[in-house]
């Protein structure tokens, strides 16, 4: 009999994050396939009550909580003693967590104190044969492995935007309190703000409806033999702002700032995708003056939607890798997009 154990963090609104949910979706989805398991809820936080209520409706049998001021804030210490008596009182024998950078850093470590195993960048969950079985990917997201453990308990932690957030129904929770005393040493740590860029600063939107992807076309020689990278920049920012996308890169552009080319000042590695950079989840994708080849589009395995722009009707991207292609200049058909949209604004 397994107890699957969803654990999950509020944020700082008191609200529970999308990430938590689709932990959540993935939970039941192993609740449902495993015969005679049940499914608990654990939350951290400084006030876990309403978070519990706004998931009432969903299948679990119990909810557990460790709440207060000390557990407002993450912390290594706090998180890894709230996650580790949540565990023990609700005797899981498998903990569902979103990997946010949060539970990433602690729950491999609280798996080490429980004599369990944990596994990071889980990208599905699913019955196999009567016993769990999850699945992630590896190599840079070329190869897939489904993976079952008899080591208890499993800790297993869930690539945000890998599932469908779960929607459960509200409704009075009745929380069963964990109590947590915390020594003085376990205190130290405090955070007395965050620093995070202005909102017309920020290119990387995990939650982005769509992901721009600039290619190193954009720095190179255009018709008239000159190279245009502040108008590039432009475009590219203006577009940023209207539409609220994503920014990535291909490799091949980040990686001129190291030859002494010239280069877009906003981007840095942070924003490559492809095979040794991320592999994002938005909805739609579109990518401009990138040769589309498969270094390159391993990064696009997950996008619902490609579409590229190329002056190359030939590039990896006519060959089956982009739903649609429009063989054009890029500089001229953003600059009629951000027309469009500022319009539209």
């Amino acid at each position: 009999m397994e107890t699957i154990l969803l654990l999950a963090h509020t944020e700082a609104d008191g609200s529970l994050a999308k990430s938590a949910r689709e932990a959540l979706r993935a939970a039941r989805t192993l609740n449902q396939a495993l015969a005679g398991s049940s499914l608990v809820v654990g939350l951290v936080g400084e006030n876990v009550q309403a978070v519990a209520d706004s998931i009432a409706a969903c299948p679990a049998t119990k909810y557990f909580g460790v709440a207060g001021k000390d557990f407002a804030q993450s912390r290594y210490a706090s998180d890894a003693a709230a996650a580790e008596a949540i565990c023990k009182s609700a005797q899981a024998t498998i903990v569902v967590a979103p990997a946010t950078s949060r539970w990433a850093r602690v729950l491999p470590g609280v798996a080490q104190r429980l004599g369990g195993r944990a596994d990071t960048h889980v990208t599905g969950v699913a019955d196999a044969g009567g016993k769990p079985a999850i699945s992630r990917w590896y190599y840079r997201q070329r190869m897939e492995a489904t993976l079952t453990r008899a080591q208890r308990p499993w800790f297993i932690l869930v690539d945000p935007g890998s599932q469908t957030a779960c929607e459960c129904g509200a409704g009075t929770a009745k929380i069963e309190t964990v109590a947590v005393n915390l020594p003085d040493n376990c205190k130290r740590t405090t955070v007395v703000g965050i620093r995070e860029p202005k909102a017309d600063a920020q290119t990387i939107r995990p939650d982005a409806e769509l992901l721009f992807v600039t290619g190193a076309g954009w720095t190179k020689k255009q018709a008239d033999g000159q190279t245009h990278v502040p108008e590039a920049e432009k475009l590219i920012r203006g577009f940023l702002q209207l539409s609220r996308a994503s920014l990535g890169s291909s490799k091949s552009l980040v990686d001129q700032s190291g030859e002494g080319q010239a280069v877009l000042s906003f981007l840095s590695h942070l924003n490559q995708i492809g095979q040794t950079g991320s592999t994002p989840r938005h909805p739609k994708g579109l990518s401009t003056c990138c040769h589309g080849e498969e270094p390159h589009t391993v990064g696009w395995r997950f996008i619902n939607e490609r579409r590229a722009i190329s002056l190359d009707p030939n590039c990896g991207w006519a060959r089956g890798k982009a739903d649609v292609l429009y063989v054009a200049d890029a500089f001229a058909v953003m600059g009629k997009i951000n027309e469009l949209l500022a319009a539209r604004k």
